[in-house]
């Protein structure tokens, strides 16, 4: 007899099935639960352009400075004194070739006066716009009708060599005469002489976030996207510079990109929402494209804005009856083609 049986008190365990459960049918596939989606990864942050922005607009401190231009006066003069040493004693030891070299070094000096020159007036157009775009804002906050027609006089010398802006020219100076209101003599003059440089400009923008976008989407090497991002808003703001009329040389486009960089910061604008992501990319677009599709986009949204702000900074004249462009209407028209936003 078994341990169980010899064991007063113990029954078996009686286990009730239900006899709907019990003739029903095994679940097939289709009735399946579904699987869970995986987590999405992070949204696209357009990283390459906020590094960018966040190293542009970064201000050093007073050590800093000191340090650096103690340290370019110390290479500049340790230089001079060795090239000073070497023609002097190669004049000694043989004047011919002392004679080469003094003509050499003379010339490099030429160069450099040269470049420091272009240098200088580059800063000077440069603040030749930001002089008038200065005037025109006092003239438009105060209804200053005299600083208004100053700021237009200078816009008109600004102006007086560009043979794409004659017909504008020609009209300012027909019906300026007629208006006695700064804002409407501001307006005339914008609508004369902006709306066809702001095109130009709306031009390298596109272009330059288009650039942008496919590098980021397409190449995946490190720091590519970095330094397609510091290349491409260099040219694109040298060239909005020029197009307004502020031809600027090296020092000159690093400034200038300092100052925009700085203004893009200062404004906030180089956050991305996603109601832009979503404007840009129509809707959940980006949610069925790889991270570096979406970093792409991103990176080209920033890329306009950046070219927004380059044209708040380098236009003579403030928005006033034209519009501003805006940086969904400027990545649409750049992406287009360039990412697929149908919604099949």
């Amino acid at each position: 007899m078994s341990d169980e049986t010899a064991r007063p008190g113990r029954r078996p365990v009686m286990i009730e099935i239900d006899a709907e459960t019990r003739g029903a049918p095994g679940m097939s596939p289709a009735e399946a639960p579904p699987v869970p989606d995986a987590p999405r990864s992070e949204a696209p942050r357009g990283q390459a352009m906020k590094t960018l922005a966040a190293l542009g607009a970064r201000r050093s401190s007073g050590a800093a400075k000191l340090f650096w231009g103690a340290l370019v006066s110390l290479i500049g003069f340790a230089a001079s004194v060795a090239a000073w040493s070497f023609v002097t004693s190669l004049l000694q030891a043989n004047p011919v070739l002392g004679i080469i070299a003094a003509g050499l070094v003379s010339a490099v000096l030429l160069a450099l006066i040269a470049m420091a020159i272009k240098e200088a007036a580059s800063f000077w157009r440069l603040g030749r716009l930001d002089h008038i775009h200065r005037d025109a804002e006092a003239a438009l906050a105060g209804a200053d009708l005299s600083l208004a027609r100053k700021s237009v006089a200078s816009l008109e010398k600004l102006y007086a060599s560009r043979s794409d802006l004659e017909w504008g020219r020609a009209r300012l100076a027909e019906r300026k005469g007629d208006l006695f209101d700064a804002d409407a003599l501001l307006g005339l003059a914008e609508a004369e002489l902006m709306g066809q440089l702001d095109l130009a400009a709306r031009a390298e923008i596109e272009a330059a976030a288009r650039q942008v976008a496919a590098v980021t989407a397409v190449v995946p090497l490190a720091l590519a996207d970095v330094f397609t991002a510091l290349t491409s808003n260099l040219r694109m703001i040298r060239r909005i510079a020029e197009i307004y009329g502020g031809r600027s040389g090296t020092l000159g486009t690093w400034r200038l990109t300092r100052s925009v960089l700085t203004h893009l910061v200062a404004t906030g604008a180089v956050a991305v929402g996603d109601d832009l992501i979503h404007t840009v990319a129509g809707g959940g677009l980006l949610s069925r494209l790889s991270r570096r599709f979406g970093e792409g986009v991103v990176n080209g949204a920033l890329t306009a804005r950046v070219g927004v702000a380059a044209m708040e900074v380098c236009r003579p004249l403030p928005f006033q009856r034209l519009r501003k462009p805006t940086t969904a209407n400027l990545v649409g028209r750049a992406l287009t083609g360039l990412f697929d936003k149908d919604e099949d």
